[in-house]
């Protein structure tokens, strides 16, 4: 059965794309090439378009993928595989993961926007074993699979033997034992490489900043977001800054790890220099985790304290 077809016979509503509110290039010229009698707007968004200067394979794969909120001029781009897919090849990707990964028909643009390669993946050799291995690497039932998918698409395209099993081990031997709230809060981690991005994030916590390996994993176990940012871009300006401006150093980034996680300069710098013109000194954590109105309150009492207590002497 074509995809188009397959939808407009269900009572699934049709998502709209969540990316822009603009139609996408395929729409478009889908648009541009109808012409259609008045009718309702459900009518009108479950009606196949006419693309007579395609063949009608095609038209089914575009106007289908449309319908769920996915550019198929993007996808396209980032997955060229997808010119050769069939409807019925993607018909049969579409039912595995709202059958089995219990995917919401609201969810497939999200899902498939930010990772094409799903689309002309294998149900059998890539997406169950997936699913497979959320449950018995990772313990997460079935009835949560959609929680973790749609979080992080990205799982779906990964090997789970050349992938998924070594980034959950090395997170493992570093210290990460609830390898179910890995999968619920930082799945992000079991799709980022052991060689190219953990392993030298956290050679550089150790080497970079100068502190003891046992020391660097305890900061990313309590912290894992640490394993998602960039050396130069955050690690490297913000620890300067720590250093220069702040008059702190490792202990600090030891205690508050936290501390990376903040924008250097919508945050920390402007924060930092708030308390210094209040001559206040507030720890990192306070400083840092407050709303915008707790902070000023801070600022608030702690120069009110101070000026009591110059008064007092």
């Amino acid at each position: 059965m074509p995809l188009c077809s397959f939808y407009a016979s269900t009572s699934l509503p049709v998502a709209k794309p969540h990316h822009s509110t603009k139609p996408s290039p395929a729409a478009a010229a889908a648009a541009a090439a109808t012409t259609v009698p008045t009718m309702t707007a459900g009518e009108a968004a479950l009606t196949p378009l006419h693309l007579p200067e395609l063949p009608s394979h095609t038209r089914d794969k575009i106007l289908s993928l449309e319908l769920m909120g996915v550019d198929y001029g993007r996808a396209l781009t980032l997955n060229p595989s997808l010119r050769d897919a069939s409807p019925e090849s993607i018909h049969s990707i579409v039912t595995f993961l709202q059958t089995r990964g219990g995917l919401q028909f609201k969810d497939l643009g999200r899902v498939f926007g930010m990772c094409p390669s799903i689309l002309t993946s294998s149900v059998r050799h890539d997406l169950a074993p997936v699913l497979a291995f959320l449950t018995t690497g990772l313990g997460v039932p079935e009835s949560a699979y959609r929680r973790v998918l749609v979080k992080c698409p990205r799982v779906l395209a990964c090997s789970v033997r050349d992938q998924l099993t070594p980034a959950l081990l090395y997170l493992r031997r570093l210290g990460f034992r609830d390898a179910r709230a890995l999968a619920f809060q930082d799945p992000v981690l079991l799709v980022s490489s052991v060689e190219r991005t953990m392993a030298p994030k956290l050679e550089f916590l150790r080497d970079g900043l100068g502190m003891p390996r046992e020391d660097a994993v305890a900061m990313v176990v309590r912290c894992p977001a640490l394993f998602t940012f960039n050396v130069e871009r955050n690690f490297k300006p913000k620890f300067k800054y720590l250093v220069e401006e702040m008059g702190g150093g490792v202990e600090d980034v030891k205690a508050f790890p936290q501390y990376f996680t903040f924008s250097l300069e919508k945050r920390i710098a402007p924060r930092h220099r708030a308390a210094v013109e209040a001559g206040v000194v507030l720890p990192l954590p306070d400083m840092l985790k407050a709303t915008d109105d707790e902070f000023t309150e801070m600022i608030a009492k702690e120069s009110e304290r101070i000026i009591s207590g110059a008064s007092e002497l």
